[in-house]
């Protein structure tokens, strides 16, 4: 069987030149995925203009999805996963952050965020955090944008069949490899020859598909070059959301590999085993 038209996306809430959104396109039979290519958007409308290409695919998008519910409620705002993303992208970023610090504010030290449920198989930040990762503003800057460009958001929200949006996480494909040895930096200073040496590691375990996923990844000499002298790891990133599409494609509809359990206000993170569940089927 081949599943044509992955996509693995690293994602920023504020793409420019500099740091620019990654697309990961390819392919995958036989257990095998073939990476076709890198594109690079460097602005939320040029994302919003690819998003609404008339083309069928199943991507995993490096952005959370969702809330954690103990924060919806403490807000109160809707509980209704649709009507909250409508809620919370009517927000400024400078409202979500004075309404997420009061929350914090009000709760003891080393409980200051509320976390979804998938945070700690995934071992993903809490997506109320708005700075280090701000992965609050690009829940903001993302979600509302698959809305509005009519994709299906898989168990959250039905959309055009042909464009399935994930919830994905490179970081919890590149642990299971490196446990907690770094492999990037956008600090230059910090692009050392050690994070290198992660980054060839980590590629080398994908092609040999020393994962979980089951999927064995295959590049050409110049993507992996390429992939390896990306000291930001935005394109490996990428990549490693492809992984993950992949894995979702061979799952396949309705849930695309989601857990039954999953919150439907929380979302969950794509490949991340929900606690108590069976191991991932390849």
């Amino acid at each position: 069987m081949i599943s044509d038209d992955l996509v693995g996306c690293d994602f920023s809430s504020r793409p420019c030149r500099r740091k620019p959104i990654v697309m990961a396109t390819g392919s995958a039979a036989k257990g095998r995925v073939l990476l076709a290519g890198l594109e690079r958007i460097e602005s939320l409308d040029g994302f919003e203009q690819w998003l609404r290409r008339d083309r069928a695919w199943i991507a995993a998008f490096d952005f959370p999805f969702g809330l954690p519910r103990e924060l919806v409620m403490q807000l109160g705002w809707p509980a209704h996963w649709p009507v909250l993303i409508r809620h919370y992208a009517a927000l400024s970023r400078p409202e979500i952050r004075a309404a997420f610090a009061a929350f914090c504010d009000a709760r003891p030290a080393g409980h200051k965020f509320a976390h979804r449920a998938a945070d700690n198989p995934a071992g993903s930040s809490p997506s109320m955090k708005w700075v280090n990762p701000p992965v609050a503003y690009m829940l903001h800057a993302g979600v509302p944008r698959l809305m509005a460009a009519g994709v299906h958001i898989a168990c959250l929200n039905p959309g055009d069949s042909r464009r399935v949006a994930l919830e994905g996480y490179p970081g919890l494909l590149a642990r299971e490899v490196l446990g907690k040895r770094p492999y990037k930096s956008d600090d230059r200073a910090k692009q050392t020859a050690d994070r290198l040496i992660a980054r060839k590691d980590l590629i080398t375990a994908l092609e040999h598909g020393q994962t979980r996923l089951g999927l064995r990844l295959k590049v050409s000499h110049a993507q992996r070059d390429a992939l390896i002298d990306d000291a930001s790891g935005d394109s490996l990133d990428a990549v490693l959301c492809l992984m993950q599409a992949a894995w979702a494609a061979r799952q396949g509809a309705p849930r695309y590999g989601l857990p039954l359990e999953m919150d439907p206000l929380e979302g969950w993170i794509v490949t991340a085993q929900a606690i108590g569940s069976c191991e991932l089927t390849p």
